[in-house]
């Protein structure tokens, strides 16, 4: 491991309203830079907002967190959105792919908001990254003519399109049948490895969390144990 990509210090967010709810109380960790993390607690207890908080997708009550050394709680929402697409990449457990495009250009879509490569710079990599998972076959095929395995890879490479620093994975296996499940859990533990890229996912499954360097457990909110696994 090397230095934190992500520290949290005191991550709070509550909903107000007529009936006050608190969805993550108090939080506060860090993320290594290519470690893999699993965020586990029962239904309700946070796990998906206390991922939306790290990955920049909402803003805490209160707390600070720092990305990539830098502290967000006082920047505009365009260097939110900046960050996000340049250093973070997103895994959800329903793929989110456009229907009408195909997995080729799926994976282009981050690269081309970016602007960051040259045309044919980004068309090599998201042919290389299809590639590397295995679907150099199945480029030019639209979601609906992939298996749901399939499309979570073209999700996977989609995520990758801009080298993230953080890949944050919701549930990524929760739609698939075992044997998908355990070929995109090999996947993400494999980037951590070769890209030293940091994998942070919230998870039901038992076999995923296992295998994972370090376990967060949330109940109502709050942390109540981080194990190494």
């Amino acid at each position: 491991m090397t230095a934190d990509v992500i520290i949290a210090e005191g991550l709070t967010r509550k909903l107000t309203g007529e009936v006050p709810v608190t969805l993550v109380d108090d939080a506060s960790l860090r993320i290594g830079r290519g470690e893999f993390v699993v965020i586990r607690g029962p239904s309700g207890s946070g796990k998906s907002s206390l991922l939306y908080l790290l990955g920049l997708l909402d803003r805490p009550t209160a707390g600070t967190l720092y990305f990539d050394g830098e502290d967000t709680s006082a920047i505009d929402e365009d260097r939110l959105a900046d960050l996000r697409l340049q250093k973070l990449g997103f895994v959800f457990q329903f793929h989110f792919l456009l229907a009408e495009f195909s997995a080729f250009d799926n994976v282009l879509i981050p690269m081309r908001r970016l602007g960051r490569l040259p045309l044919q710079e980004q068309r090599q990599r998201a042919a290389k990254l299809l590639a590397d998972l295995g679907l150099a076959d199945h480029a030019r095929k639209r979601p609906s003519q992939l298996s749901g395995g399939q499309r979570q890879r073209v999700a996977i490479a989609r995520a990758l399109a801009n080298n993230p620093l953080v890949i944050l994975a919701d549930e990524p296996t929760g739609a698939l049948d075992s044997k998908s499940s355990e070929n995109v859990r090999a996947i993400l533990h494999d980037l951590t490895r070769r890209e030293h890229c940091s994998v942070i996912a919230v998870t039901h499954d038992i076999t995923f969390a296992e295998r994972a360097d370090r376990r967060i457990d949330l109940v109502d909110g709050k942390i109540v144990n981080s194990v190494s696994t």
